[in-house]
C-alpha cells in the first residue's frame, strides 16, 4: 500500500486509501499509484507550484491583464472619475499605454453618465496646469503619464518639451497622448526634440482646437505639412515662434495668413526656405492683426521690408536682425510707405542696409516711435543720428550698441537736439567714442533725460563726462561701468549737475575713482540714492561706507565687491541709518573676517541677499551661523 505522503506535518497530503471519511476534500489523481487529498481550507498555504514524482502545478488565478486591450479600456472607461484612471494608469505600463491611448473626451462622456456635474466635467478641460520636461526626464512615457494624470486637476493648460532622451526619446507617440488627452492644451513648445514630426504635430491640431501658443526650435522633422494643419485647425492660434526648422518654408506661412486671424506675434528665425514670398503673404493677409514682428537671418529681401512697411498698420513692435541681403533702399522704402504709424518699438540688429538715410526715413515714417535700438550697424554715423534724434518727435529711449561709427560729437548733438520725451540713453561698446581733447560749443540741456548709461566705451574720459552732466540735470539713474578711463575730477561735476537726485549709480569696474567720489554722491544724493554698484573700484575703502552709512537712508542695494573694505566698514554700515537694506554684496572682500559676524547679523533683519563668496577669512562656521540665524535671508558663499 502507498506510505503516507505528508508535507509540513499538518497532514496535507493523503494516500488513496487513508482518506477520512465524510471529508469534503478534494482527490486528484497524479498517477496509476498515487492520489493527492487536499482538505477544504480557508486560504491555501501552498502558494508555488508543487512538485510531486516530477510533476509541475501552477496556481492559474484569474488576471485582468489575460483582457485584450479593448476590454481594459472598457473597463477603465467606467470608472467613476480622473483620479481613479490616474491611479490605474501606475499599474503598469500597458494599463498606462491604453489609458493614454484614449481621447478625454471618451472618458468624459461616461463621467456625464455618473451623475458628475457640468461644472466637474468643464473643470477637467479648463487648462490649469503646466509641464515642463527636459533632457533625459523628456521621454514618451512620461508625456503618457501627464495626458492621464491632469485631467483629474484642472487639465494641462501649457506644456514645455525641452531636450530629449537620447536612448527613449519623445516621439511623435508621446505627444500624440498629450494631444488625446489634454484637448485644453493652449501653449505648446518643442525644443530640440529631432524625433518629433508632422505625425504629432497633426494629432494637436486634431484634437487641441483651443491652442493659443506654439514654439518651435531645431523640430528638423516638422514640415510644412504639419504647420499647416495646426493653421487649419486651431483658428484661435495668437502667437507663434519658428526657429532653426530647416523643413519649413512659405507654404507654412501661406497656410497661417488664411486661417489664423488673431495671430497678433510671430518670431522666425534661421529657416532657409522662409523668403519673401511667405513674409509678404502673411504681411498683405486682411485678416492679419499682427503687432509683434521679429525676423531674425533670413533670406529675405527689400521686397519684403517693403511689404512690412506698407502693410503693417497694427505692428507696435518690429525686431529686424541678420537680414543680409537687405540693402538702403529696402530701409528707406519701409520709412518712406507711411504704414508704420503705430510701431512704437524698433530694433534692428547687423542690417548692413541700415544707413544715416535710410535711419532718418524710419523716423519719419514713425511718428510713435518710442523705443530705438541700433546693434552693430556699422553704417550709421553722426550725421544720421542726429537726424534721426531731431525728426523722432515721440522718441523716449535710445540705444546703440556697437556702432562704432557713432562719436562724442554725434551723442552731445543728439541729446540736445532731441525731443522733450527724450528719458533714456544707452551707449554700450562704441569703439568709436574718443574724449575731446577741445572745447566743445555750449548745447541746449535735455531737461527730459531721467536714465544715462554709458558701458565699456573704453574711450569715453572725463572730459565728455563733464559735458553730459551738463546736458543732462535731471537724471536719476546713472550707469558707467567699465568706464576705464574716467577720474574723480571727471565724475563730481556730472555728480554737481544732477539737480532732481541720483537713485541708481552704476560704477562697476571704474578703477581710478576713489573714496572722494563716494562721499560726494553721499553729500549730494543721500537722501534719494537707493542703489549703489561700486564692484571692482579697488580704490573703494571704509570711508565710503561710513559715509553712506550717515547720509543714505533709502539705500537698499549696495555692491561693494573687490573693494578695500574691512570688517570696521562692515561695522559702520551695520551703525548706519539704513532701514531698509536689503542687498548687499561682499564678494572679493578678502579683509573682511569673522569678527564681522555680529554685524552681518545685525545687518541681517532686513536683508533678503547677501553675497560673502570669495571672503576668505570668514570660516566655515561662521557662515554655518550666519545660514542658521539669518534665516530669510539668501547667503551665497
Amino acid at each position: 500500500m502507498p506510505a503516507l505522503v505528508n508535507y509540513r506535518g499538518d497532514h496535507d497530503f493523503y494516500s488513496g486509501d487513508s482518506l477520512p471519511s465524510g471529508d469534503s476534500g478534494l482527490v486528484f489523481s497524479i498517477g496509476s499509484h498515487v492520489e493527492i487529498y487536499c482538505p477544504p481550507r480557508k486560504r491555501s498555504r501552498i502558494v508555488g507550484p508543487c512538485i510531486v514524482g516530477g510533476n509541475f502545478f501552477e496556481d492559474k488565478r484569474p488576471s485582468i491583464d489575460i483582457l485584450p486591450d479593448e476590454c481594459l479600456f472598457e473597463i477603465f472607461k467606467r470608472l467613476p472619475s480622473g483620479q481613479e484612471r490616474s491611479a490605474s494608469a501606475c499599474v503598469s505600463k500597458r494599463w498606462l499605454t491604453v489609458l493614454s491611448g484614449a481621447r478625454n473626451s471618451e472618458f468624459m462622456n461616461t463621467d456625464k453618465a455618473s451623475n458628475n456635474t457640468n461644472e466637474d466635467v468643464e473643470m477637467e478641460c479648463d487648462g490649469y496646469l503646466t509641464r515642463c520636461v527636459e533632457g533625459k526626464k523628456a521621454t514618451d512615457v512620461r508625456l503618457a503619464a501627464i495626458a492621464v494624470g491632469t485631467s483629474s486637476r484642472g487639465g494641462l493648460g501649457k506644456l514645455s518639451i525641452r531636450g530629449s532622451n537620447s536612448a527613449r526619446g519623445v516621439s511623435n507617440h508621446g505627444l500624440s497622448a498629450i494631444a488625446r488627452g489634454c484637448p485644453s492644451l493652449r501653449v505648446l513648445s518643442l525644443w530640440n526634440v529631432p524625433s518629433i514630426g508632422d505625425e504629432g504635430l497633426i494629432e494637436i491640431a486634431r484634437e487641441c482646437h483651443s491652442l493659443e501658443k506654439l514654439d518651435l526650435c531645431q523640430c528638423p522633422s516638422i514640415t510644412n505639412t504639419g504647420l499647416a494643419a495646426i493653421a487649419e485647425k486651431c483658428p484661435n492660434l495668437t502667437a507663434l515662434t519658428i526657429e532653426s526648422c530647416p523643413q519649413i518654408g512659405n507654404k507654412s506661412l501661406q497656410a497661417i495668413a488664411k486661417y489664423c486671424p488673431k495671430l497678433q506675434s510671430i518670431t522666425i528665425k534661421d529657416c532657409a526656405f522662409i523668403g519673401d514670398q511667405g513674409i509678404a503673404s502673411l504681411m498683405s493677409s486682411a485678416s492679419t492683426v499682427l503687432n509683434k514682428v521679429k525676423l531674425q537671418a533670413l533670406n529675405v529681401t527689400d521686397y519684403s521690408i517693403a511689404v512690412i512697411g506698407h502693410y503693417g498698420k497694427a505692428i507696435t513692435s518690429l525686431v529686424l536682425s541678420g537680414l543680409q541681403n537687405v540693402s538702403q533702399k529696402g530701409f528707406w522704402v519701409m520709412g518712406n510707405a507711411q504704414g508704420l504709424r503705430m510701431l512704437s518699438s524698433l530694433i534692428i540688429t547687423s542690417c548692413g542696409g541700415m544707413t544715416d538715410l535710410s535711419l532718418e526715413a524710419l523716423a519719419k515714417g514713425c511718428p510713435s516711435l518710442k523705443q530705438m535700438c541700433l546693434k552693430k550697424c556699422c553704417f550709421v554715423s553722426d550725421n544720421g543720428l542726429v537726424a534721426f534724434a531731431k525728426a523722432a518727435k515721440s522718441l523716449e529711449s535710445l540705444q546703440l550698441e556697437e556702432c562704432n561709427r557713432i562719436t562724442q560729437i554725434g551723442i552731445l548733438n543728439a541729446i540736445s537736439s532731441s525731443s522733450s520725451k527724450l528719458k533714456s540713453v544707452s551707449l554700450v561698446k562704441c569703439m568709436g567714442i574718443k574724449d575731446l581733447s577741445t572745447e566743445f560749443p555750449i548745447l541746449s540741456p535735455c531737461e527730459s533725460l531721467r536714465c544715462l548709461s554709458i558701458r565699456s566705451c573704453p574711450g569715453f574720459g572725463s572730459t565728455s563726462l563733464a559735458m553730459v552732466g551738463k546736458l543732462c540735470p535731471n537724471l536719476h539713474h546713472l550707469d558707467l561701468s567699465g568706464l576705464c578711463g574716467i577720474t574723480d575730477n571727471g565724475l563730481l561735476p556730472l555728480l554737481e549737475c544732477c539737480e532732481a537726485g541720483l537713485a541708481k549709480v552704476h560704477l562697476s569696474d571704474c578703477l581710478n575713482l576713489t573714496d572722494e567720489v563716494i562721499l560726494a554722491l553721499a553729500r549730494l544724493h543721500g537722501e534719494t540714492l537707493e542703489l549703489l554698484n561700486v564692484d571692482g573700484c579697488k580704490n573703494i575703502s571704509d570711508a565710503s561706507l561710513v559715509a553712506l552709512a550717515h547720509s543714505c537712508p533709502l539705500l537698499n542695494d549696495l555692491d561693494v565687491s573687490k573693494c578695500s573694505i574691512t570688517d570696521s566698514g562692515v561695522a559702520a554700515l551695520s551703525c548706519g541709518v539704513q532701514h531698509n537694506l536689503q542687498i548687499l554684496s561682499l564678494s572679493g572682500c578678502s579683509m573682511i573676517s569673522n569678527k564681522s559676524m555680529n554685524a552681518l547679523e545685525k545687518l541681517g533683519r532686513t536683508l533678503v541677499g547677501l553675497n560673502l563668496q570669495h571672503c576668505y577669512s570668514i570660516s566655515c562656521s561662521t557662515i554655518e551661523v550666519l545660514t542658521e540665524n539669518l534665516w530669510r535671508c539668501d547667503i551665497l558663499s
